[in-house]
């Protein structure tokens, strides 16, 4: 569930849904923190995560590829029709082909522009010491000096919506958070999605451990926040695009699983490769640069020195029992339901505990 597909709808009220399950930024959901595969690096100043469709952009590209084939399939036929073989279509069969040759390019043109030719990560920046987060969209094309790319900035307040967002894929519910920008009418203006996203909702406990991990960044400091799992590459490697689409098809998969979807992994590979070699590093406005500046000798300036980088270096490091498997820490504030995965259910319920709590 690619959020630039199904995005937000503007000029309407969020979700029923999305709005009952509205995150706090200073009370825990859940009785655990961790991070759970989202941060490029980490800093007392700033923290850079990922936004939602990072770990699975190669489905995407692959669904622009072919849009860009259906475009070029459409044209062909038209010619076919109207130039080789003037009397095999008729009217309707150019109908047909421009029509298939309009939609194959709309999506191609609408999804494509974001995904090739654009940025090879939307970085999501949750400055602790200005209490913002800053998140960079798309690509700036015609940039003026210190302008950089498309960047939008949210206050971490009370008054910023933070909610829960619940779609649907493949006939299961899938679960990702999301900001949701309104005006004084309660419609949406604009909306992002932060982290990644979680299939059915036993799996909520791992989405609920993420959103504590964050706000105990923002609020608190990383001083005692676990080591992520791992820390993502800003610059990823070839091997590295083929350990996401490996791991895409199950993380724990058996070795007879991934050798038969093995020419599938390559496929999709090959989508993510194209789309990064078409794309550019993202470029921070000089005033986010400004207020990002860690300062030297920052003992919690990571990824650093020996610390992996990557799913495959971290893999390996987690098997010389170098770097630490799945890290995480209780929540001692927490006053609900003790079994991560029992909050998890209760919070996939149409009324979720905190609403239940603060709505007596």
């Amino acid at each position: 569930m690619d959020e630039r597909i199904f995005q937000f709808k503007t000029g309407r009220p969020i979700p029923e849904w999305d709005l009952k399950h509205r995150l706090s930024i200073n009370n825990p959901v859940g009785p655990e923190c961790k991070d759970t595969s989202t941060i490029f690096r980490i800093n007392s100043t700033f923290m850079d995560v990922t936004d939602q469709p990072f770990r699975e952009r190669q489905w995407l590209a692959g669904a622009v590829l072919v849009s860009c084939l259906g475009v070029v399939g459409g044209m062909w036929s038209y010619y076919l029709t109207r130039v080789l073989y003037p009397d095999a279509g008729g009217i309707l069969g150019d109908l047909y082909c421009l029509v298939i040759t309009f939609l194959f390019g709309y999506f191609a043109f609408r999804h494509g522009r974001d995904e090739f030719f654009s940025l090879k990560r939307r970085p999501i920046r949750f400055n602790r010491k200005e209490k913002k987060i800053y998140a960079i969209r798309r690509r700036r094309f015609f940039a003026k000096p210190g302008q950089g790319d498309i960047t939008w900035e949210v206050p971490w307040d009370e008054n910023a919506i933070f909610c829960i967002h619940r779609g649907s894929s493949n006939h299961k519910n899938t679960y990702h958070i999301r900001h949701y920008e309104v005006d004084e009418e309660g419609n949406v203006v604009r909306a992002f999605a932060i982290g990644r996203k979680w299939e059915q909702k036993e799996n909520l406990q791992g989405l609920l451990s993420q959103w504590n991990y964050w706000c105990w960044y923002m609020n608190r400091g990383p001083e005692d926040l676990p080591k992520p799992p791992l820390f993502f590459c800003e610059r990823e490697s070839a091997m590295e695009s083929f350990l996401f689409c490996l791991y895409d098809f199950g993380a724990s998969a058996g070795a007879a699983y991934r050798i038969a979807m093995m020419p599938f992994i390559l496929l999709l590979t090959s989508h993510r490769l194209m789309a990064l070699w078409t794309c550019r590093d993202p470029i921070w406005p000089a005033a986010v640069e400004k207020v990002s500046v860690v300062r030297p000798g920052d003992p919690f300036d990571e990824p650093s020195g020996s610390t992996p980088v990557g799913w495959g270096d971290t893999l390996l490091a987690i098997n010389r029992n170098e770097y630490p498997y799945d890290p995480q820490k209780e929540v001692n504030e927490w006053l609900g339901e003790k079994d991560p995965a029992v909050n998890a259910l209760l919070w996939s319920e149409d009324t979720p505990p905190n609403w239940r709590m603060n709505h007596g």
